[in-house]
């Protein structure tokens, strides 16, 4: 397994590389939800690989995990520019081509956004509860969230997560509202 980071989007993002277990398959590429990182996703993407044989990326996006941290309020195009931008440059430099995209929730929205795009090759698609539209149950988990954020222990149970989880935290549930 390779880890580390890499330079995307003019971000320096935390990846984990897992090697292919067989020749001729795509590299599966991991898109965690709105507050997902690579550690998140705990021992999934190694079973994932182990399973299917194939190489799988899993990474951690701007102001997530161990990635740079977020300096500004993502806009309301924040996936529009991870999926057109970022990712692309990642793959690029990871030198991945035509993946299988896996992604949940707002890395489900993400990859949707980049095969959609049609500039990029794309070998396959899993979105897992992609964002297409608001709905109100999103919009009262949102705040619910907040709550909990600021009344629990929550904090704390991300803060293993992300190097700054407050503006990760606060990143995610602003640019939720204004969606």
């Amino acid at each position: 397994m390779h880890s580390g980071f890499v330079s995307a989007g003019g971000r320096n993002l935390e990846y984990q590389l897992i090697p292919a277990h067989q020749i001729n398959r795509p590299t599966l590429v991991l898109l965690h939800e709105g507050l997902g990182s690579v550690a998140m996703w705990r021992d999934f993407p190694s079973r994932l690989a182990a399973a299917t044989g194939c190489r799988t990326l899993v990474y951690s996006r701007y102001g997530y995990g161990q990635s740079d941290v977020l300096l500004e309020p993502f806009d309301t195009d924040f996936m529009h520019h991870e999926a057109r931008e970022a990712l692309p440059e990642l793959l690029a430099t990871l030198n991945i081509e035509s993946p299988v995209l896996v992604g949940h929730s707002d890395g489900a929205s993400i990859s949707l956004l980049h095969a959609g795009d049609g500039r990029f090759a794309v070998a396959g698609l899993v979105a897992m509860a992609p964002h297409c539209f608001v709905e109100d149950i999103s919009i009262r988990s949102i705040e619910a969230a907040k709550r909990a954020f600021e009344t629990t222990g929550l904090p704390d149970r991300l803060a293993k997560y992300h190097r700054d989880v407050r503006s990760t935290f606060y990143g995610w549930n602003d640019a939720a509202w204004r969606r």
